[in-house]
């Protein structure tokens, strides 16, 4: 059953708060950058990052009625926002178009009818399509969300994403309690990790697949170390010791699939009866194939879940937003949550830090320090 391709779904839509000037080029040099105005990643067409991304200056509008004029402070680069740039992500911006949809800034100055923040405020997007890959906005003030000012910045930078896609794919598909099992894959990527550390403070067992690797030990240590009960690599999950695994734990109940592909394939031989299946990712770039035997003699349940749908469809209820964001923040500051491992590079070296976000095999997430 091959999954829809994301062309056929995308929308596109406006960021607010940009006006280039003349494209010129920012200043670069590390002394020079303290005094430039707002600069920020800009590109006009769609293609590789490295080629169509550009350091540019930007004009900052007047905060007025309802906007917030932000600085960022930092910025990680997703898979999401490279597929933004390539034009192939299921929503494109118009262009030309600031880069990044996650970010942690500080509040500078408020618009006159803005009562939800105030200056030196920490706050992150509300919604995807805010172009965080610069160094100030004004944005306006419902697309913001209010951080506790105690949250480690890497972990503010990174809340808004990984960490609320494996919160609500925890919560909202089985009802899960303490000494069930979740089987995932990509389960070192950002969603991986956090699934991991959410689920442990849950009491859930995870049973965590990865793809071999020259370093697998040292990733297993570090998995394990976040609370991953079982990491397993792609082929051992096709072989009879999995038998012997599902002696020590229940049969999950939940597969996490951000590979599709046969690795999909796999986590769905190992369900429980009526499990559900939610796709998330397609790594792979594979189709998804489901065994009819899955869908008839077991009846599996496959969804699928795409975050910024689900803050689109409770934009009406920022209460629930907020009120995973509170969650997630408890858990973060009992040390239940922490970033994913991140490496900081200033904006001027974001060649660098693009090139190093797609080569296979990294599990650092780069940040953009701006």
């Amino acid at each position: 059953m091959a999954m829809m391709a994301a062309g056929a779904l995308r929308r596109r839509w406006a960021r607010p708060g940009l006006r280039l000037l003349g494209l010129r080029p920012a200043a670069s040099s590390p002394s020079s950058s303290a005094e430039a105005g707002p600069r920020g990643l800009v590109y006009e067409e769609h293609g590789e990052p490295v080629r169509v991304l550009r350091l540019r200056d930007l004009d900052l509008p007047e905060v007025g009625d309802f906007g917030v004029h932000v600085k960022m402070l930092a910025a990680p680069i997703n898979p999401s926002d490279i597929n933004m740039i390539q034009g192939t992500y299921a929503t494109l911006a118009d262009l030309p178009a600031v880069g990044g949809n996650e970010g942690v800034g500080e509040v500078m100055s408020t618009g006159h009818n803005v009562t939800s923040l105030k200056t030196g405020d920490l706050v992150i997007p509300a919604d995807a399509g805010l172009g965080t890959w610069r160094t100030e906005a004004v944005f306006v003030a419902e697309k913001l969300l209010k951080l506790p000012p105690d949250i480690p910045l890497t972990c503010a930078a990174t809340l808004s994403v990984n960490p609320c896609t494996a919160y609500r794919m925890l919560s909202d598909f089985e009802v899960l309690k303490p000494g069930d099992s979740v089987i995932q894959n990509a389960a070192n990527s950002g969603v991986g990790q956090a699934v991991i550390q959410i689920a442990a403070a849950k009491g859930i067992k995870t049973i965590n697949v990865v793809r071999d690797r020259p370093n697998l030990q040292e990733l297993v240590t570090r998995l394990k170390s976040l609370g991953a009960d079982h990491v397993i690599t792609e082929d051992m999950l096709r072989k009879p010791e999995m038998k012997e695994l599902f002696k020590t734990i229940p049969k999950p109940v939940l597969a996490l699939n951000g590979v599709g592909g046969k690795s999909a394939t796999e986590l769905l031989r190992h369900l429980q009866h009526k499990g559900t299946m939610v796709t998330y990712g397609g790594m792979s770039k594979q189709p998804l194939t489901v065994p009819v035997s899955s869908l008839i003699f077991k009846d599996v349940k496959l969804c699928g879940f795409w975050m910024t749908q689900w803050k689109r469809d409770h934009s009406s209820n920022k209460e629930k937003l907020e009120g995973m964001i509170t969650d997630l923040c408890k858990l973060i500051r009992r040390g239940q949550l922490a970033s994913p491992a991140c490496q900081e590079v200033p904006l001027e070296d974001y060649q660098a830090a693009l090139k190093a976000s797609m080569e296979p095999y990294v599990s650092a997430k780069q940040i953009l320090r701006l």
